[in-house]
């Protein structure tokens, strides 16, 4: 039967656009917030009722919460540099802090190593980094020139909040020229990522966000005379209702996370004022857990229930918070139970891009998107962990610890005993066998396509 005129228009759109590909769909943005020895128990979406973080509570309902979320070491310059490369610490060739002038003049991560926004590029991204750096500053060191447009921050591990100092010394940059800013760290890069995100609103991003929040302060980040504290601005003490001068260190950390959790709060609003939000990746995680070292008076951060804290491999060290949202892709109000970890975030980011992995070198990540829509388990059998001669291997339920490098394997059930309180390698010698030879082949397996450790030349003495 003929089809009638009126109907012929129709008929030769439908069959045209079937004739037509589906268009593969944009790429994604990317906000990724990197926050500095936050611990598993600091927020109010992980449990902590004194806090006030209301828009990563928010986040965390929007989209997942992770509860079994790690970092592979638990100190700040290897945990960047294994989120920025997808690649384990004793791969990517720096499994060492960075401290004293090595920040400042050192190689640091390899140059061999190839980083986020340079595997971004082909994509067309714009790719931004605002806060702390810990990698190395040398010339071919610096964010500008590992991939990155753009840079506002430090070269340090730390800074203080209001003076900027690292060793006496200010240490903040724009691109690779020092510059001096005013005002409250933690706003700074917040703001600096908003005007890029405005700035470059009409193409697909990275805005890569390390905040030094909520690093502690050392007398030594501090100008002369003053006393180090955790610096906040007022406003933020006096949502609690305390004084400017509060000099409880623990009340004065929690508006260290407030302020922090505004900031985060302004830049989602930014997304939404750009309508930008449904096509956005917002990932936000902490580069390790809550420092636990005795001797510190600042040292007021929680890991609860979780054993211990940053430099060890104790679930305290490495296991943190950590909440994606993606509309459409990510459902609200999902919790993650899911083994997933830092080395994970460089596969997702391609995937969104529409980009391959790079067939050039090994990663130890692998795409979490399906374990964050909860339609899948962990992408991992294993994860192993290392810092300065502590090492771990986690397997299902099952923790294999060093806690030093001479010391006997300790073994934990972290599902059933989170807190790591009862070890049962006594009772179980075959299963920490078994676990030692896997943690052996690991170790082995590191050794494939790593990068050598850069050299470290201190600068010649200033005359």
């Amino acid at each position: 039967m003929t089809p009638h005129p009126r109907r012929l228009p129709r008929l030769l759109l439908a069959l045209f656009a079937l004739a037509i590909p589906a268009a593969a769909a944009p790429p994604v943005n990317l906000l990724l917030v990197f926050v500095d020895n936050v611990g598993f128990g600091d927020l109010g979406c992980y449990g902590n009722p004194r806090v006030r973080t209301p828009h990563l509570d928010r986040l965390a309902r929007e989209g997942a919460r992770c509860t079994q979320f790690y970092v592979v070491t638990s100190s700040c310059t290897p945990s960047r540099g294994a989120l920025l490369t997808g690649r384990h610490p004793g791969r990517n060739g720096l499994p060492h802090q960075l401290a004293g002038t090595e920040n400042w003049h050192g190689i640091g991560l390899p140059h061999r190593e190839r980083i986020l926004p340079q595997l971004l590029r082909p994509a067309g991204y714009a790719t931004g980094c605002f806060g702390k750096w810990n990698l190395g500053f040398a010339p071919g060191s610096r964010p500008t020139e590992r991939g990155f447009d753009e840079f506002l921050g430090f070269r340090a591990g730390n800074i203080g909040y209001l003076d900027h100092l690292y060793n006496h010394e200010r240490d903040t940059f724009r691109g690779t020229t020092p510059v001096v800013l005013e005002g409250y760290s933690t706003d700074l890069f917040a703001e600096a990522a908003i005007d890029f995100i405005r700035r470059h609103a009409a193409r697909p991003w990275l805005a890569y966000v390390p905040f030094n929040a909520a690093h502690f302060n050392t007398a030594q980040n501090v100008a002369p005379g003053k006393k180090p504290v955790w610096e906040v601005p007022a406003e933020h003490l006096a949502a609690y209702g305390w004084p400017a001068d509060e000099p409880d260190e623990r009340r004065r950390y929690l508006a260290v996370l407030t302020a922090l959790d505004a900031a985060l709060g302004r830049m989602l609003g930014a997304l939404d004022e750009l309508g930008l939000r449904e096509r956005t990746l917002v990932a936000v995680l902490s580069d390790n857990g809550a420092f636990m070292l005795p001797g510190r008076g600042l040292e007021v951060a929680s890991n609860a229930p979780l054993r211990s804290g940053g430099t060890t491999c104790y679930e305290g060290g490495v296991r943190v918070p950590a909440l994606f949202r993606l509309p459409g892709r990510i459902p609200a109000g999902t919790t993650v139970t899911a083994m997933l970890s830092q080395l994970d975030l460089v596969p997702l980011a391609l995937g969104l891009a529409g980009q391959p992995l790079p067939a050039d070198r090994v990663l130890d990540g692998r795409d979490p998107l399906p374990a964050l829509a909860g339609q899948a388990p962990s992408p991992h059998a294993r994860l192993g962990f290392a810092y300065a001669g502590t090492t771990a291997l986690r397997e299902g339920p099952l923790k294999l610890v060093r806690p030093a490098a001479a010391a006997p394997w300790e073994l934990y059930d972290v599902e059933a005993d989170p807190g790591e309180s009862r070890d049962l390698a006594a009772g179980h010698p075959d299963e920490v066998r078994r676990l030692a030879t896997a943690h052996a082949a690991w170790v082995a397996d590191l050794a494939r396509d790593a990068s050598p450790r850069a050299p470290w030349t201190p600068p010649p003495r200033k005359r």
